[in-house]
């Protein structure tokens, strides 16, 4: 953000406690000292209020980055975001552009209970007009960071609260990391598992593990749900001829349910085995980490996972 603002005078942050506190997470520490409270701007308490704010600003030429502090209360900004943010470029012919970026920290971090670990980010995989993102490394998350200050459009940046704690080289020149982009962080032959933010840790643990018997994974990361990189997964498969996808999101209704769909469309004559799914238990997040961690798929429910489609 620091980066962008110095490129960009009209970039702004808006939210709860992103200046003089520099937000409990520490991501705009430091930037009300450099750029002034014309850019760094703190809020009331009204989630809803500040994004139409940001909305706003956008339409005016602005390039805000609006700050929510957990992803659970994206929910109260849903009108702005759904039914104005998403569909004003379409519905004025691209004449109004919306650079916006909605920064929202996503995921079950430990101990935070039901309405401070949940994942929505299939609540916005649903919506035309939006680019929704899931950046991990501290690579991406800069890469990809720059690239929706940059975009026309609004992107929803769902960051997992644990990859805050993530390190990772980092270059400290200008780049960018494209949308619609897979990574592959490992290769395999034997079955594919596609997964994303989070769960491409735990993954790579399961695929080390399995290493050990035999049995070679090839993890994708996908990065960017909105758009999303259909060729790197298929190529994967088509090679693989298994699948598993992994997401740390409710299973019910969730982007791992819609990925399988697309799977069986494109490329049902690939598959050995039936594709399957790994999400969270359809319950809320229990305060408890004994019952939180019964929840929330682990490293085990992906390796039973793979265990399946491989006997199939």
């Amino acid at each position: 953000m620091r980066e962008e603002m110095r490129r960009d005078e009209t970039v702004i942050v808006l939210g709860c406690d992103v200046a003089i506190r520099g937000n409990p997470f520490g991501v705009t520490r430091g930037l009300l000292q450099e750029f002034g409270e014309k850019r760094v701007i703190d809020t009331p308490i009204s989630e809803a209020a500040f994004t139409g704010t940001g909305i706003g600003a956008a339409a005016m030429g602005l390039r805000p980055i609006v700050e929510i502090l957990y992803s659970d209360w994206i929910t109260l900004p849903m009108d702005q975001i759904v039914n104005i943010a998403a569909k004003i470029r379409y519905m004025f012919g691209g004449k109004i552009n919306m650079p916006l970026v909605i920064r929202a920290p996503f995921g079950c971090s430990g101990g935070v209970a039901a309405q401070h670990s949940q994942s929505l980010e299939a609540w916005f995989y649903h919506i035309p007009g939006l680019k929704v993102v899931t950046p991990l490394t501290p690579y991406d998350v800069k890469g990809m960071l720059k690239t929706a200050v940059r975009d026309d459009n609004p992107v929803i940046f769902f960051e997992h609260k644990k990859s805050y704690t993530m390190k990772g080289e980092v270059p400290e020149e200008d780049y960018t990391v494209p949308f619609g982009k897979a990574a592959l962080r490992r290769e395999g032959s034997d079955v594919t598992i596609v997964t994303y933010s989070h769960m491409t840790l735990k993954s790579l643990n399961v695929a080390e593990e399995l290493e050990k018997e035999g049995i070679k994974c090839e993890v994708v990361e996908l990065r960017s749900l909105l758009p999303l990189d259909y060729d790197t997964m298929m190529k994967s498969i088509g090679k693989t001829n298994r699948v598993v996808v992994a997401q740390e999101a409710h299973l019910r209704g969730g982007v791992a349910s819609d990925i399988v769909a697309e799977i069986c469309e494109r490329g049902f004559d690939l598959l050995d085995a039936p594709p399957v799914r790994v999400g969270a238990l359809n319950i809320p997040v229990p305060f408890n980490k004994k019952l939180e961690s019964m929840v929330i798929p682990d490293e085990n429910r992906i390796k039973q996972a793979v265990y399946k489609v491989l006997e199939d």
